[in-house]
Protein backbone atom coordinates (compact mmCIF):
# COMPACT_ATOMS: atom_id res chain seq x y z
CA UNK A 1 0.00 0.00 0.00
CA UNK A 2 1.88 2.70 0.89
CA UNK A 3 5.60 2.74 0.11
CA UNK A 4 7.61 0.00 1.43
CA UNK A 5 9.89 -2.01 -0.31
CA UNK A 6 9.75 -5.58 0.53
CA UNK A 7 13.25 -6.25 -0.01
CA UNK A 8 14.96 -8.90 -1.18
CA UNK A 9 14.33 -12.26 -0.38
CA UNK A 10 17.59 -14.39 -0.07
CA UNK A 11 18.59 -17.63 -0.50
CA UNK A 12 15.53 -19.51 -1.57
CA UNK A 13 13.41 -17.40 -1.99
CA UNK A 14 14.04 -15.41 -5.70
CA UNK A 15 12.15 -13.69 -8.16
CA UNK A 16 11.47 -10.12 -7.68
CA UNK A 17 8.27 -8.97 -5.94
CA UNK A 18 6.86 -5.18 -6.25
CA UNK A 19 6.88 -2.25 -3.67
CA UNK A 20 4.40 -1.20 -2.42
CA UNK A 21 4.69 2.65 -3.58
CA UNK A 22 7.21 1.62 -6.49
CA UNK A 23 6.87 4.72 -8.39
CA UNK A 24 7.34 2.95 -12.10
CA UNK A 25 5.45 4.37 -14.55
CA UNK A 26 4.25 1.00 -15.79
CA UNK A 27 3.93 0.04 -12.40
CA UNK A 28 0.80 -0.46 -10.07
CA UNK A 29 2.14 1.07 -6.83
CA UNK A 30 1.07 -1.80 -4.22
CA UNK A 31 1.87 -4.80 -5.05
CA UNK A 32 4.17 -5.76 -8.47
CA UNK A 33 7.13 -6.12 -9.90
CA UNK A 34 7.42 -6.74 -14.06
CA UNK A 35 8.62 -10.00 -13.68
CA UNK A 36 7.12 -12.44 -15.70
CA UNK A 37 5.59 -15.89 -14.86
CA UNK A 38 8.79 -17.90 -16.29
CA UNK A 39 11.51 -15.74 -13.58
CA UNK A 40 8.67 -15.63 -10.64
CA UNK A 41 9.64 -19.56 -10.76
CA UNK A 42 13.74 -18.66 -10.43
CA UNK A 43 12.86 -18.38 -6.71
CA UNK A 44 14.44 -21.74 -5.47
CA UNK A 45 17.75 -20.27 -6.47
CA UNK A 46 19.21 -17.61 -4.43
CA UNK A 47 18.17 -14.75 -5.84
CA UNK A 48 17.27 -12.13 -3.42
CA UNK A 49 13.05 -11.12 -3.90
CA UNK A 50 12.88 -7.44 -4.57
CA UNK A 51 9.34 -6.19 -3.90
CA UNK A 52 7.98 -2.74 -3.75
CA UNK A 53 5.42 -3.03 -0.97
CA UNK A 54 2.31 -1.02 -2.79
CA UNK A 55 3.96 -0.55 -5.88
CA UNK A 56 2.40 -2.02 -8.84
CA UNK A 57 5.00 -2.80 -11.91
CA UNK A 58 2.67 -3.01 -14.81
CA UNK A 59 3.37 -6.91 -15.65
CA UNK A 60 0.56 -8.51 -17.26
CA UNK A 61 -1.72 -10.97 -15.33
CA UNK A 62 0.30 -13.91 -17.27
CA UNK A 63 3.06 -13.34 -14.80
CA UNK A 64 1.86 -15.73 -12.34
CA UNK A 65 2.62 -19.62 -12.12
CA UNK A 66 -0.14 -22.05 -13.13
CA UNK A 67 0.16 -23.56 -9.76
CA UNK A 68 -2.50 -23.10 -7.73
CA UNK A 69 -2.12 -22.21 -4.11
CA UNK A 70 -6.18 -22.43 -2.96
CA UNK A 71 -7.30 -23.77 -0.10
CA UNK A 72 -8.57 -27.44 -1.57
CA UNK A 73 -6.08 -29.77 0.40
CA UNK A 74 -6.67 -28.10 3.37
CA UNK A 75 -9.97 -28.58 6.30
CA UNK A 76 -11.85 -25.42 6.18
CA UNK A 77 -11.38 -23.46 8.70
CA UNK A 78 -13.27 -20.34 9.92
CA UNK A 79 -11.03 -19.53 12.87
CA UNK A 80 -7.65 -20.07 13.59
CA UNK A 81 -6.37 -21.71 16.60
CA UNK A 82 -4.66 -19.63 18.67
CA UNK A 83 -1.27 -22.00 20.03
CA UNK A 84 -0.90 -22.90 16.17
CA UNK A 85 -0.86 -19.29 15.53
CA UNK A 86 1.99 -18.73 17.89
CA UNK A 87 3.99 -21.75 16.74
CA UNK A 88 3.65 -20.90 13.10
CA UNK A 89 5.36 -17.70 14.17
CA UNK A 90 8.17 -19.30 15.48
CA UNK A 91 8.14 -21.09 11.93
CA UNK A 92 8.21 -17.79 9.56
CA UNK A 93 11.09 -16.55 12.26
CA UNK A 94 13.07 -19.47 11.30
CA UNK A 95 12.37 -18.79 7.49
CA UNK A 96 13.56 -15.29 8.04
CA UNK A 97 17.29 -16.29 9.38
CA UNK A 98 17.75 -18.98 6.48
CA UNK A 99 16.19 -16.95 3.26
CA UNK A 100 16.19 -12.92 4.29
CA UNK A 101 12.86 -12.68 3.01
CA UNK A 102 11.22 -10.15 5.22
CA UNK A 103 10.53 -7.45 2.38
CA UNK A 104 8.61 -9.81 0.34
CA UNK A 105 6.65 -11.15 3.49
CA UNK A 106 5.58 -7.70 4.18
CA UNK A 107 4.39 -7.37 0.75
CA UNK A 108 1.81 -10.26 0.58
CA UNK A 109 0.07 -9.00 3.87
CA UNK A 110 0.14 -5.81 2.60
CA UNK A 111 -1.54 -7.34 -0.78
CA UNK A 112 -3.93 -9.09 0.58
CA UNK A 113 -5.26 -6.09 2.54
CA UNK A 114 -4.54 -3.29 0.28
CA UNK A 115 -7.73 -4.36 -2.25
CA UNK A 116 -10.33 -2.85 0.44
CA UNK A 117 -12.83 -0.33 -0.62
CA UNK A 118 -14.29 1.40 2.46
CA UNK A 119 -17.44 2.44 0.43
CA UNK A 120 -18.63 -1.09 0.19
CA UNK A 121 -19.96 -2.44 3.05
CA UNK A 122 -20.42 -6.35 1.95
CA UNK A 123 -18.26 -8.68 2.69
CA UNK A 124 -16.21 -10.23 1.05
CA UNK A 125 -16.66 -7.62 -2.33
CA UNK A 126 -15.21 -4.99 -0.06
CA UNK A 127 -11.76 -6.96 -0.34
CA UNK A 128 -9.35 -6.63 2.45
CA UNK A 129 -7.34 -8.95 4.34
CA UNK A 130 -9.26 -12.05 3.55
CA UNK A 131 -6.63 -14.80 1.50
CA UNK A 132 -7.81 -14.32 -1.67
CA UNK A 133 -4.23 -13.51 -2.80
CA UNK A 134 -4.20 -16.99 -2.74
CA UNK A 135 -6.01 -18.06 -6.00
CA UNK A 136 -4.83 -17.46 -9.12
CA UNK A 137 -6.97 -15.07 -10.38
CA UNK A 138 -5.58 -12.35 -8.15
CA UNK A 139 -2.20 -13.89 -7.93
CA UNK A 140 -2.46 -13.08 -11.74
CA UNK A 141 -3.21 -9.05 -11.43
CA UNK A 142 -0.23 -7.35 -12.49
CA UNK A 143 0.68 -5.38 -9.23
CA UNK A 144 0.82 -8.63 -7.84
CA UNK A 145 4.37 -9.94 -9.75
CA UNK A 146 6.37 -11.83 -7.86
CA UNK A 147 4.59 -12.78 -5.07
CA UNK A 148 4.04 -16.38 -6.18
CA UNK A 149 7.40 -16.68 -4.63
CA UNK A 150 6.18 -15.51 -1.24
CA UNK A 151 3.05 -17.94 -1.22
CA UNK A 152 6.05 -21.00 -2.07
CA UNK A 153 7.48 -19.79 1.03
CA UNK A 154 4.82 -19.88 3.55
CA UNK A 155 2.91 -23.02 1.82
CA UNK A 156 5.16 -25.31 3.99
CA UNK A 157 3.97 -23.40 7.01
CA UNK A 158 0.18 -23.77 5.80
CA UNK A 159 0.17 -26.97 5.35
CA UNK A 160 1.96 -27.82 8.51
CA UNK A 161 -0.29 -25.70 10.71
CA UNK A 162 -3.91 -26.29 8.60
CA UNK A 163 -6.03 -24.55 11.60
CA UNK A 164 -4.45 -21.11 10.77
CA UNK A 165 -6.38 -19.36 7.98
CA UNK A 166 -4.18 -18.11 4.94
CA UNK A 167 -5.64 -14.60 6.11
CA UNK A 168 -4.07 -14.45 9.03
CA UNK A 169 -1.04 -16.16 8.04
CA UNK A 170 -0.32 -13.30 5.55
CA UNK A 171 -0.88 -10.96 8.19
CA UNK A 172 0.94 -12.77 10.72
CA UNK A 173 3.91 -13.05 8.22
CA UNK A 174 4.42 -9.49 7.26
CA UNK A 175 3.95 -8.32 10.89
CA UNK A 176 6.56 -10.60 11.99
CA UNK A 177 8.70 -9.77 9.24
CA UNK A 178 8.69 -5.89 10.46
CA UNK A 179 9.47 -7.14 13.91
CA UNK A 180 12.47 -10.01 13.27
CA UNK A 181 14.14 -6.96 10.75
CA UNK A 182 14.22 -4.84 14.16
CA UNK A 183 11.19 -3.01 13.49
CA UNK A 184 8.26 -2.12 16.08
CA UNK A 185 6.11 -4.62 17.81
CA UNK A 186 2.62 -4.57 15.36
CA UNK A 187 -0.32 -4.87 18.08
CA UNK A 188 -1.96 -7.62 15.79
CA UNK A 189 -5.11 -9.70 16.34
CA UNK A 190 -5.90 -12.47 14.30
CA UNK A 191 -9.30 -14.55 13.50
CA UNK A 192 -9.40 -13.86 10.16
CA UNK A 193 -12.07 -15.79 8.25
CA UNK A 194 -11.00 -16.65 4.31
CA UNK A 195 -12.59 -16.47 1.12
CA UNK A 196 -13.33 -19.84 -0.16
CA UNK A 197 -13.18 -19.20 -4.10
CA UNK A 198 -11.12 -17.64 -7.16
CA UNK A 199 -15.04 -15.85 -7.55
CA UNK A 200 -14.70 -13.84 -4.00
CA UNK A 201 -11.36 -12.01 -5.29
CA UNK A 202 -11.74 -8.53 -5.90
CA UNK A 203 -11.42 -7.13 -9.61
CA UNK A 204 -8.20 -5.78 -10.85
CA UNK A 205 -6.87 -2.22 -10.45
CA UNK A 206 -7.73 -1.59 -6.57
CA UNK A 207 -4.20 -1.09 -5.90
CA UNK A 208 -1.42 1.72 -6.48
CA UNK A 209 0.33 2.81 -9.25
CA UNK A 210 3.67 3.03 -9.34
CA UNK A 211 4.45 6.03 -11.49
CA UNK A 212 1.19 8.10 -11.50
CA UNK A 213 1.27 11.97 -13.08
CA UNK A 214 0.38 13.29 -9.80
CA UNK A 215 2.56 11.16 -7.52
CA UNK A 216 1.03 12.64 -3.79
CA UNK A 217 -2.74 12.76 -5.27
CA UNK A 218 -2.75 9.28 -6.52
CA UNK A 219 -1.27 7.95 -3.32
CA UNK A 220 -4.65 10.28 -1.35
CA UNK A 221 -6.94 8.95 -4.41
CA UNK A 222 -6.07 5.13 -3.04
CA UNK A 223 -5.19 5.42 0.06
CA UNK A 224 -7.72 7.13 0.95
CA UNK A 225 -10.11 4.39 -0.43
CA UNK A 226 -8.72 2.42 2.17
CA UNK A 227 -9.70 4.68 4.84
CA UNK A 228 -5.77 5.69 5.95
CA UNK A 229 -4.74 9.36 5.93
CA UNK A 230 -1.88 11.45 5.50
CA UNK A 231 0.67 10.51 8.40
CA UNK A 232 -0.62 7.12 7.59
CA UNK A 233 0.45 6.88 4.71
CA UNK A 234 3.80 8.63 5.11
CA UNK A 235 4.34 6.00 7.71
CA UNK A 236 3.67 2.57 5.58
CA UNK A 237 5.84 4.41 3.08
CA UNK A 238 8.69 4.20 5.75
CA UNK A 239 8.61 0.61 4.77
CA UNK A 240 10.82 1.35 2.07
CA UNK A 241 13.64 0.81 3.82
CA UNK A 242 13.84 -2.68 3.48
CA UNK A 243 14.37 -4.47 0.09
CA UNK A 244 15.76 -3.12 -3.62
CA UNK A 245 14.17 -3.01 -6.91
CA UNK A 246 15.86 -4.77 -10.31
CA UNK A 247 15.22 -2.72 -13.07
CA UNK A 248 14.97 -6.01 -15.60
CA UNK A 249 12.09 -6.97 -12.76
CA UNK A 250 10.64 -3.38 -12.44
CA UNK A 251 12.04 -1.26 -14.63
CA UNK A 252 13.77 0.79 -11.88
CA UNK A 253 17.20 1.51 -10.76
CA UNK A 254 20.27 -0.27 -11.38
CA UNK A 255 21.64 -3.21 -11.98
CA UNK A 256 23.62 -3.44 -9.23
CA UNK A 257 25.48 -0.72 -6.21
CA UNK A 258 28.46 -1.21 -3.75
CA UNK A 259 25.41 -2.00 -0.95
CA UNK A 260 23.93 -4.90 -3.09
CA UNK A 261 26.69 -6.22 -5.15
CA UNK A 262 27.08 -9.26 -2.38
CA UNK A 263 24.08 -10.02 -1.51
CA UNK A 264 22.60 -11.29 0.65
CA UNK A 265 20.82 -13.87 -1.97
CA UNK A 266 21.51 -13.10 -5.28
CA UNK A 267 23.24 -9.74 -5.98
CA UNK A 268 21.95 -6.78 -7.86
CA UNK A 269 19.54 -4.38 -7.20
CA UNK A 270 19.34 -0.55 -6.29
CA UNK A 271 18.11 -0.38 -2.60
CA UNK A 272 16.43 2.49 -0.91
CA UNK A 273 18.66 2.33 1.56
CA UNK A 274 22.38 1.11 3.23
CA UNK A 275 21.29 -1.42 4.85
CA UNK A 276 17.99 -2.76 3.09
CA UNK A 277 17.52 -5.41 6.00
CA UNK A 278 17.21 -3.43 8.47
CA UNK A 279 13.83 -1.42 9.50
CA UNK A 280 14.61 1.94 11.07
CA UNK A 281 13.56 5.40 9.70
CA UNK A 282 17.11 5.74 7.29
CA UNK A 283 14.94 6.00 4.47
CA UNK A 284 13.23 9.22 5.07
CA UNK A 285 17.03 10.75 6.00
CA UNK A 286 18.17 9.05 2.55
CA UNK A 287 14.93 10.31 0.90
CA UNK A 288 15.22 14.05 2.21
CA UNK A 289 19.36 14.45 1.76
CA UNK A 290 19.47 12.94 -1.54
CA UNK A 291 23.32 12.70 -1.66
CA UNK A 292 24.16 8.91 -2.26
CA UNK A 293 23.75 7.84 -5.82
CA UNK A 294 23.62 4.62 -5.03
CA UNK A 295 20.37 4.84 -3.55
CA UNK A 296 17.13 4.88 -4.83
CA UNK A 297 14.28 7.93 -4.91
CA UNK A 298 11.37 7.13 -6.78
CA UNK A 299 8.64 10.12 -7.74
CA UNK A 300 6.51 8.23 -5.09
CA UNK A 301 9.27 8.36 -2.67
CA UNK A 302 10.06 11.96 -3.16
CA UNK A 303 6.82 13.42 -3.03
CA UNK A 304 6.58 12.73 0.59
CA UNK A 305 9.08 15.42 0.76
CA UNK A 306 7.24 17.78 -1.97
CA UNK A 307 3.84 17.76 -0.94
CA UNK A 308 3.24 20.20 2.28
CA UNK A 309 1.02 17.81 4.05
CA UNK A 310 3.10 14.66 3.36
CA UNK A 311 6.17 17.11 4.67
CA UNK A 312 5.18 17.73 8.13
CA UNK A 313 5.27 13.60 8.98
CA UNK A 314 7.98 13.05 6.41
CA UNK A 315 10.39 15.46 8.56
CA UNK A 316 9.03 14.75 11.91
CA UNK A 317 10.01 10.80 11.00
CA UNK A 318 13.64 12.22 9.95
CA UNK A 319 14.61 13.62 13.71
CA UNK A 320 12.42 11.55 15.24
CA UNK A 321 12.71 7.25 14.82
CA UNK A 322 10.19 6.66 18.09
CA UNK A 323 7.99 8.68 16.59
CA UNK A 324 8.03 6.98 13.50
CA UNK A 325 7.78 3.36 15.03
CA UNK A 326 4.68 4.93 17.03
CA UNK A 327 2.90 5.86 13.94
CA UNK A 328 4.16 2.94 11.45
CA UNK A 329 2.49 0.26 13.96
CA UNK A 330 -0.70 1.61 13.96
CA UNK A 331 -0.98 2.51 10.65
CA UNK A 332 0.52 -1.30 9.98
CA UNK A 333 -1.75 -3.08 12.26
CA UNK A 334 -5.08 -1.07 11.08
CA UNK A 335 -3.86 -1.93 7.46
CA UNK A 336 -3.98 -5.60 8.62
CA UNK A 337 -7.54 -5.18 9.61
CA UNK A 338 -9.28 -3.52 6.94
CA UNK A 339 -12.24 -5.34 5.09
CA UNK A 340 -11.19 -8.61 7.75
CA UNK A 341 -14.03 -10.58 9.14
CA UNK A 342 -12.99 -11.70 12.41
CA UNK A 343 -14.20 -15.28 13.89
CA UNK A 344 -14.39 -14.22 16.89
CA UNK A 345 -15.70 -10.89 16.27
CA UNK A 346 -13.53 -9.54 18.38
CA UNK A 347 -10.61 -11.32 17.20
CA UNK A 348 -7.90 -13.41 18.83
CA UNK A 349 -4.45 -11.96 20.58
CA UNK A 350 -1.76 -14.28 20.77
CA UNK A 351 0.74 -11.97 22.52
CA UNK A 352 1.25 -13.88 26.16
CA UNK A 353 1.19 -10.71 28.19
CA UNK A 354 -0.69 -7.70 28.69
CA UNK A 355 1.32 -4.41 28.15
CA UNK A 356 -0.93 -3.04 30.46
CA UNK A 357 -1.47 -3.68 34.40
CA UNK A 358 -4.84 -4.72 35.66
CA UNK A 359 -6.30 -1.38 37.19
CA UNK A 360 -6.72 -1.59 41.00
CA UNK A 361 -10.18 -2.13 42.18
CA UNK A 362 -10.79 -0.01 45.24
CA UNK A 363 -12.37 -1.55 48.28
CA UNK A 364 -12.18 0.96 50.93
CA UNK A 365 -12.83 -2.45 53.70
CA UNK A 366 -9.33 -3.42 53.64
CA UNK A 367 -8.31 -0.45 54.43
CA UNK A 368 -9.82 -1.15 58.10
CA UNK A 369 -8.07 -0.52 61.30
CA UNK A 370 -7.58 -3.42 63.05
CA UNK A 371 -10.43 -5.16 64.16
CA UNK A 372 -13.03 -2.18 63.37
CA UNK A 373 -14.71 -1.74 60.09
CA UNK A 374 -15.17 1.60 58.98
CA UNK A 375 -18.50 3.28 58.87
CA UNK A 376 -20.16 3.89 55.44
CA UNK A 377 -19.08 7.91 55.95
CA UNK A 378 -15.43 7.03 55.96
CA UNK A 379 -15.39 5.02 53.29
CA UNK A 380 -16.58 7.64 51.12
CA UNK A 381 -14.41 10.15 52.48
CA UNK A 382 -11.66 7.93 51.67
CA UNK A 383 -12.67 7.14 47.74
CA UNK A 384 -13.39 10.86 48.03
CA UNK A 385 -9.49 10.90 48.49
CA UNK A 386 -8.62 8.23 46.46
CA UNK A 387 -10.06 9.89 43.22
CA UNK A 388 -9.13 13.31 43.96
CA UNK A 389 -4.97 11.83 43.47
CA UNK A 390 -6.22 10.21 40.12
CA UNK A 391 -7.32 6.88 41.48
CA UNK A 392 -10.20 4.82 40.08
CA UNK A 393 -12.02 1.47 40.01
CA UNK A 394 -10.31 0.77 37.02
CA UNK A 395 -7.17 2.55 36.75
CA UNK A 396 -3.96 2.01 39.53
CA UNK A 397 -3.16 4.83 41.41
CA UNK A 398 0.79 6.07 40.74
CA UNK A 399 3.24 4.52 43.51
CA UNK A 400 3.85 8.03 45.10
CA UNK A 401 0.10 8.54 44.90
CA UNK A 402 -0.57 5.31 46.32
CA UNK A 403 1.95 5.85 49.18
CA UNK A 404 0.61 9.24 49.72
CA UNK A 405 -2.87 7.91 50.29
CA UNK A 406 -1.87 4.92 51.92
CA UNK A 407 -0.76 7.55 54.93
CA UNK A 408 -3.75 9.70 54.69
CA UNK A 409 -5.67 6.51 55.52
CA UNK A 410 -3.55 5.69 58.38
CA UNK A 411 -4.07 9.10 59.59
CA UNK A 412 -7.76 9.07 59.37
CA UNK A 413 -7.98 5.79 60.56
CA UNK A 414 -5.90 6.63 64.22
CA UNK A 415 -8.20 9.53 64.20
CA UNK A 416 -11.61 7.19 63.90
CA UNK A 417 -10.26 4.85 65.99
CA UNK A 418 -9.30 8.14 69.07
CA UNK A 419 -12.72 9.86 68.53
CA UNK A 420 -14.31 6.41 69.21
CA UNK A 421 -12.67 5.59 72.17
Amino acid sequence: MAATALGSVAASSASSTTRFLSTATRATLPFSSRSSSLSSFKFLRSAPLISHLFLNQGRPSSCVSSRRFNAASHPKCLASDPEQLKSAREDIKELLKTTFCHPILVRLGWHDAGTYNKNIEEWPQRGGANGSLRFDVELGHGANAGLVNALKLIEPIKKKYSNVTYADLFQLASATAIEEAGGPKIPMKYGRVDVVGPEQCPEEGRLPDAGPPSPAAHLREVFYRMGLNDREIVALSGAHTLGRSRPERSGWGKPETKYTKNGPGAPGGQSWTVQWLKFDNSYFKDIKERRDEELLVLPTDAALFEDPSFKVYAEKYVEDQEAFFKDYAEAHAKLSNLGAKFDPPEGIVIDDASSKPAGEKFDAAKYSYGKRELSDSMKQKIRAEYESFGGSPDKPLPTNYFLNIILVIAVLAILTSLLGN
